[in-house]
């Protein structure tokens, strides 16, 4: 069953003529991921490798069927694409840009309060169930299917403790990278309450960091709801005042 994204997921990608939303958009659809139509305003009538590209979110849903969005467009124009799919009311946005202003998302979740759409990132890796979809820029071949959950603030911790997993021969049934901006759509606690009633998730790895609360609430309905084990990470202990750091800042 997996969460958030499957075999019936069906991707249309903003940003798609553009290097990064190609490159991975096409390495995704080799992998198997339903890439069924672009957006570049402008570019209607083209196609990259056979994938058709509209003006509009809404003509690509019309035409394709699409219910998941893929956001790669520049920052300036990265929150009209996600408001644009949330009034296509497609059920779940996915959008990797980073440097997003906050003010800028916090009008934006606030606009997504009334809308059915789920919003992953922005400045993230996005989701894959391997096997079935892979929304984003995680590395397919670092993936393989199984019965572990993961959801994560850190895209390069995803990468990493997905490879050592798969190594093992562990596999996922859902990775979801959620981002590490201030402001941002699925978190800890929707990701974990997600895994609670997979029937294909026996087990949660969570991986945060230090600066937030997040990763406090998160450990609160873990005491209180959560009916599976959770295996933590949090990169780090203490930071300066005010001081925003990395992984290996906060970790050394």
């Amino acid at each position: 069953m997996a969460i958030l994204v499957d075999e019936t997921t069906k991707v249309v990608v903003s940003g798609l003529t553009g290097r990064e939303g190609r490159f991975h958009s096409l390495r995704n659809r080799d992998d198997g991921t339903k890439i069924v139509a672009g957006v570049t305003p402008g570019k209607a009538g083209q196609d990259v490798e056979g994938i058709p590209v509209f003006d509009t979110i809404a003509d690509a849903v019309a035409e394709t069927g699409a219910n998941t969005s893929l956001i790669f467009v520049p920052r300036r124009f990265a929150t009209e694409a996600i408001l644009e799919a949330a009034d296509s009311e497609l059920r779940l946005v996915v959008c990797i840009t980073e440097g997003i202003p906050v003010r800028d998302m916090a009008r934006t979740a606030s606009y997504l309060r009334g809308k059915p759409s789920a919003l992953v990132g922005p400045n993230c890796p996005g989701v894959i169930s391997p096997g079935r979809s892979n929304v984003g820029i995680i590395p397919g071949e670092i993936c393989i299917p199984g019965r572990v959950g993961l959801v994560s603030r850190s895209g390069t911790l995803t990468y990493q403790i997905v490879h050592e997993l798969t190594q093992r021969g562990i596999g996922q049934s859902t990775c979801v990278g959620m981002g590490g901006d201030p402001v941002h759509g699925v978190g800890f606690l929707e990701s974990l309450a997600l895994f609670n009633w997979d029937p294909e998730t026996d087990l949660v790895v969570m991986i945060g960091e230090i600066g937030g609360d997040d990763e406090e609430r998160a450990a609160d309905y873990i005491a209180q709801e959560m009916t599976k084990p959770v295996v933590g990470y949090i990169a780090g202990f203490t930071a300066p005042p005010g001081k925003r750091m990395g992984h290996a800042g906060a970790i050394v």
